[in-house]
């Protein structure tokens, strides 16, 4: 008696996605479309999908099928995709706008080398014909696993015949566009923007309460390792660097700032230094009230820097009720060098970097070489080189820069992959170098990991300038102006992003 073989199976939550409207965008434009398709991809789609852990296994067309091993990921990833979608179409015209649609379910699929068949993908097709533009559309059993672990709406559609499917199938639609935070937020100056319905903060600078006012570097410092752990969690909106330390030195009232920057919290802090010892005291306020959700004080060993630091932003984290995924977490727990002294010199490096002067460009170069001489694998130092030569680079282009920024810039990248500044610098060091597609390809990866990163921005923008793609060049220069350094004019921002 022979043993019959069984098709291997398992089961998995299954998505589907498709590009609404496809043929009659690519009847109008065919490269445009095309173009446009694979920027959304490879900057912000595909990018999503593996952060929660997704897998794409069939593209078709305009069409993706992808696999999750978790159902709550693979809805809080369509969620995040279709509000991600409505800022990146912002200054689109309507009948030019990629919108998906998206449905989801939870089955048995037969696994087939890298292909997936069944009933389960059969089903999230169907599901996603139901779903309207920018909408979701999931199965019965969705929603059972889902229950009240995402805040998100599920509306009964009610039992649906499909295609093919023997049984009709009980549809909700997910309704994820009523979060408080997916409306239009007015600027200061008028400006409108929508922004995507997660909490959005901003670290103002902490003060430095040291007797030393050459400690403001210090201080500085754990302001921008605070704002980049932060940027790290994807169900957090955080703005840049560049923006907030606009209010550097003013008197700080919470509610009007929130207002300013159209963001609903805001860190403020302090830091005192002592020797040896360090005092970090930081709160997070309620921007519409100006109430305290959480105040802690921190004392600690200067050796014991990381540690308060992963703790101040795991506590902002859990006061906003944000989950964190796995490798987020992760993400903020490295400890970038174990040599304090090499840390302290890359703190001074930045405060050095960031009066965005030539005169100060050769300081800060070097502050950053003595520091990888003291820790050769501290990839903020090669990084902070990078910087240095990128912005020197603009000014004179000479190609002994131009080899040092792609020697250091890759350096950065060995030791540390999810740099987006020296992705970025790599970037501007291979543009410079002709490599052209290289370079594009780095900017979008440091867009990936930091789609607010002030450098990403400007030299894409620069880039897609010089390739004529003078739309997203617009898109990408119209971020920067908004965190300009205070030592740079906004006629000189615009006589660089012009050369």
């Amino acid at each position: 008696m022979t043993e019959e073989t069984l098709a291997p199976r398992r089961l998995a939550a299954i998505l589907a996605a498709d590009v609404v409207g496809y043929s009659r965008l690519m009847s109008s434009n065919e490269e445009g479309t095309l173009a446009t398709l694979k920027r959304h991809r490879v900057e912000f789609f595909d990018p999503t999908i593996a952060k929660y852990e997704g897998r794409i296994f069939k593209v078709m067309g305009d069409g993706f099928l992808v696999e999750f091993s978790s159902i709550i990921y693979a809805v809080r990833c369509a969620a995040e995709i279709q509000r991600g979608m409505v800022d990146r179409n912002h200054d689109t015209p309507e009948d030019r706008q990629i919108k998906f649609r998206i449905g989801i379910t939870l089955g048995d699929i037969i696994v087939d080398g890298d292909d997936f068949y069944g009933d389960g993908v059969n089903i999230a097709a169907r599901l996603e014909g139901i779903a309207g533009p920018g909408g979701i559309a999931c199965s019965a059993i969705v929603r059972e696993q889902v229950g009240n672990k995402i805040d998100l709406q599920f509306v009964d559609h009610g039992e649906q015949t499909v295609k093919n499917i023997i049984q009709p199938i009980r549809v909700y639609l997910v309704n994820w566009s009523d979060a408080p935070a997916a409306v239009e937020i007015r600027l200061a100056g008028g400006e409108a923007r929508p922004r995507s319905g997660k909490p959005s903060v901003a670290v103002l600078p902490f003060d430095n309460m040291s007797n030393d006012p050459e400690q403001d570097y210090f201080s500085d410092g754990i302001t921008e390792d605070i704002i980049t752990d932060l940027s790290k969690v994807s169900e957090l909106f955080v703005l840049n660097r560049n923006t907030v330390f606009t209010y550097k030195g003013k008197a700080i009232h919470v509610e009007r700032v929130s207002k300013e920057l159209g963001v609903a919290y805001v860190v403020e802090g302090s830091v005192r230094k002592a020797g040896n010892r360090v005092r970090i005291n930081a709160q997070l306020i309620d921007g519409a009230t100006g109430g305290h959700l959480w105040a802690e004080r921190y004392d600690g060993d200067i050796s014991d820097i990381f540690a308060l630091q992963d703790e101040i932003t795991f506590k902002i984290v859990s006061a906003l009720k944000v989950q964190l995924l796995p490798s987020e977490s992760e993400a903020i727990q490295q400890t970038p060098t174990g040599d304090m002294e090499a840390y302290n010199l890359c703190l001074q490096g930045r405060k050095q970097l960031n009066r965005h002067n030539k005169e100060y460009y050769s300081i800060a170069r070097a502050l950053f070489a003595k520091a990888a001489d003291l820790d050769p694998n501290l990839a903020a130092a090669y990084a902070g080189m990078a910087d240095c030569d990128s912005y020197s680079f603009l000014v004179r282009k000479d190609p002994e820069t131009l080899q040092s920024m792609l020697d250091n810039s890759a350096k950065a990248i060995q030791l540390d992959p999810k740099s987006a500044g020296a992705h970025a610098s790599h970037g501007l060091a291979l543009w410079g170098a002709g490599r052209l597609t290289e370079a594009e390809r780095a900017y979008l990866t440091a867009l990936q990991l930091d789609a607010n990163l002030y450098e990403a921005n400007f030299f894409y923008g620069r880039y897609c300038r010089a390739t004529n793609d003078l739309v997203q060049a617009a898109r990408l220069f119209e971020r920067p102006p908004r965190s300009i350094p205070r030592t740079i004019s906004r006629s000189a921002f615009f006589k660089a992003s012009m050369n």
